[in-house]
């Protein structure tokens, strides 16, 4: 979806650069830093230069900050996350390291994905501290100020007597999403351990191959066009599991997704926890009136124990008392009916963005899953290939059904 500020402005990320500097209490830390290009969004000429950019370096904290204004500034939004901060997920070839170069270009990927995440929805593209977050250098601590104050309010776990369905089941799925992703991802890096291993043990055919030719006058061209393609079978696991990380990355996008989904709703329970905390002090106020009007204690209370030790109060002091709790009753029903309306009206937007978000996650989880399977029929195809070319080899016509090569290579 291309909203005003995308049709306005070009966003990318389009650089990553390691830095040296002294932190908040005056320790020397390597961090990385990473270049904001906008430009505006409009048709070069042919033959014309396209406008420079507008640039800006950020940190992933910076990034990190501005995610969690938005969260408290939009809790009824599903918001985009960011890509991880550590590596998770990683099989024996990756890096943990958060300065790894190919760690900090997959995150500088999905930092640029996260800046057209957000300027895509409908919402949090109109945000004027996102639109300063482009285009200035933005008051860091207003925004923590103002997300730090409301973000615990966010995080406390509330119990509600009458939770809403739609929201239970809701998290429910998202937990579930959670489980089945985490699970995924899992066996994904423990399958490329392995695929990785396969592959780089066919290189050795490759070497053997080569030294065998050496010795032999009718099969050594043969021998060492096998070694050859050996050699490049082996080679061709580092790009198809480079792809298969796009891929997984993709993943992890959806796995951090379902955090975002469950902030959403907690925020639910706590505005739903208020209106039943407001209805409940309400109702207690109403009977205290109506007991002070009858004169009679339906349960035990102190008050209660206090007028039968020493003497009721006094027309007047009941008439105060009863003008004051009228009041203060008056003052409970505005209170619950503001609170109802406001749980009525966060969940008629949250449930506009969480069906926009059930669309978007469809669309993208269902093009790389196909994505993947492509991939993977593409990365089958060449490898036969590749084999093919060893198997009619003409000098090794004669002996192409002795060798077998591992469990996935067989020459027939």
């Amino acid at each position: 979806m291309r909203t005003a500020l995308l049709r306005k402005l070009e966003i990318n990320v389009a650089e990553a650069e390691k830095r040296t500097g002294k932190n908040t209490v005056n320790m020397q830390e390597t961090y990385t830093v990473y270049l904001i290009e906008i430009r505006p969004a409009e048709t070069v000429p042919e033959g014309g230069t396209p406008a420079a950019p507008d640039t800006l370096w950020r940190r992933y904290s910076e990034f990190e900050l501005l995610r969690t204004y938005l969260l408290v500034t939009y809790p009824y939004v599903i918001v985009p996350p960011l890509p991880e901060k550590r590596a998770e997920f990683v099989w024996h070839k990756l890096s943990a390291d958060n300065l790894d170069p190919d760690f900090v270009e997959r995150r500088r990927v999905g930092l640029e994905n996260f800046l057209l995440r957000v300027a895509s929805h409908p919402v949090l593209s109109n945000d004027k501290i996102f639109f300063l977050f482009l285009t200035e250098v933005s008051n860091r601590t207003h925004i923590y100020t103002y997300a730090d104050s409301r973000l615990k309010s966010l995080s406390a776990m509330f119990r509600v007597k009458n939770p809403d369905k739609r929201f239970t089941a809701l998290k429910h799925y998202s937990d579930e999403l959670n489980t089945v992703i985490s699970q995924l991802l899992r066996v994904r890096a423990r399958v490329a351990d392995r695929l990785y291993g396969v592959y780089k043990v066919h290189g050795n055919y490759g070497r053997v191959f080569s030294e065998w030719s050496a010795i032999e006058k009718e099969m050594g061209d043969g021998l060492q066009s096998a070694g050859h393609h050996m050699d490049t079978y082996a080679a061709s696991i580092d790009d198809i599991l480079e792809e298969e990380e796009h891929y997984a990355d993709e993943l992890k996008e959806y796995l951090f997704y379902t955090d975002a989904v469950r902030s959403v709703c907690r925020k639910h329970e706590l505005i739903q926890y208020e209106l039943e905390m407001a209805a409940q002090d309400l109702a207690h106020k109403k009977q205290q009136k109506e007991e002070l009007a009858t004169g009679t204690v339906r349960i035990f209370s102190l008050k209660g124990m206090t007028s039968k030790l020493f003497g009721q109060e006094s027309q007047e002091q009941r008439e105060s008392r009863l003008a004051t709790l009228e009041q203060s009753i008056r003052e409970g029903e505005e209170t619950v009916k503001e609170k109802n309306a406001e749980c009525q009206e966060f969940v008629r937007t949250a449930w506009e963005d969480i069906e926009r978000f059930k669309e978007q996650k469809d669309k993208d989880l269902r093009e790389a899953l196909i994505g993947y399977a492509i991939m993977q029929i593409s990365m089958c195809k060449k490898v036969w290939i590749s084999m093919g070319c060893f198997s009619f080899c003409p000098q090794f016509k004669m002996h192409k059904n002795v060798f077998m090569f591992g469990p996935d290579l067989l020459l027939l």
